[in-house]
């Protein structure tokens, strides 16, 4: 049987890419948007679109009725993909720009799998695979707010995991670094005048979105996918160094980026 799947933020970079690739793997492919140009485009492309913006909970809510609906309520898996960056110092963001930061990538998350847990259930065998960050792993000057955001997304995984013990529906995480996407190119700066700028040395360790596929078969098709999944050189030596060094040195570090 065709095995299901919605990915949000398919629009461009590891969503365009992951399904692509699944597609061609025999999935069936549920591939969100949040424009509808991008969504008729998704269809053009072989692909089953659906518009949906994580920021508007009516949107949401119509997404997740659709898809059900679409998969006979049997969805096989859910990647969580989609979300966008607000930078800068803390103290130069409004309340609103925080909230919606965490609406996008954090409360559209949740909404989105709660509505779709039950299609996820039935599957007998379903999964959820979360986009995370290195800025879910540790947080740097500037990028505090989506840290922040991806840092509550890791802590949520980790309970969702624990709570669907024993029902067959994995969690896990994937943990990109650096990786060539329009999502630098989309980051909300809250000073145009003074924008937050990835270190120059961070291009030599920059791989294509191709490098989440062989993660994202993994964490989609073993029997006993991981609980992470870091991509890039960057992301598992963080994931090392926040183990090992003591916390004043590893701040030093992460200032000096």
């Amino acid at each position: 049987m065709q095995k299901s799947i919605l990915i949000t933020g398919c629009s461009s970079g590891i969503g365009l890419v992951a399904a692509s690739d699944l597609l061609r793997r025999g999935y069936r492919v549920f591939a969100a948007c949040r424009k509808a140009d991008d969504v008729a485009r998704m269809n053009q492309l072989g692909f089953t679109g659906i518009q949906l913006d994580l920021d508007d909970a009516h949107s949401v809510e119509r997404a997740a009725q659709q898809v059900a609906e679409l998969s006979g309520n049997d969805l096989f898996a859910l990647f969580n993909n989609a979300g966008y960056g607000v930078y800068g110092a803390l103290n130069t963001l409004s309340r609103q720009q925080l909230e919606q930061q965490f609406s996008s990538n954090f409360f559209g998350t949740h909404q989105l799998t709660i509505l779709l847990l039950p299609a996820l259930l039935a599957n007998g065998g379903g999964r959820i695979i979360n986009t995370s960050s290195v800025l879910g792993l540790i947080s740097t000057p500037g990028r505090g707010a989506y840290a922040a955001s991806k840092y509550a997304l890791e802590a949520w995984s980790d309970a969702l995991r624990m709570e669907l013990h024993r029902t067959g529906v994995c969690v896990s995480l994937i943990e990109p670094g650096p990786i060539h996407t329009r999502f630098t190119d989309n980051v909300n700066q809250t000073r145009q005048d003074q924008p937050v700028k990835n270190p120059g040395i961070a291009a030599r360790f920059t791989l294509p979105p191709e490098a989440i596929l062989p993660k994202l078969h993994h964490a989609l098709e073993s029997r006993q996918p991981k609980l992470r999944y870091p991509v890039t050189l960057v992301t598992q030596v963080m994931t090392i160094l926040r183990r090992l060094l003591p916390g004043w040195m590893l701040d030093r570090i992460l200032r000096s980026n």
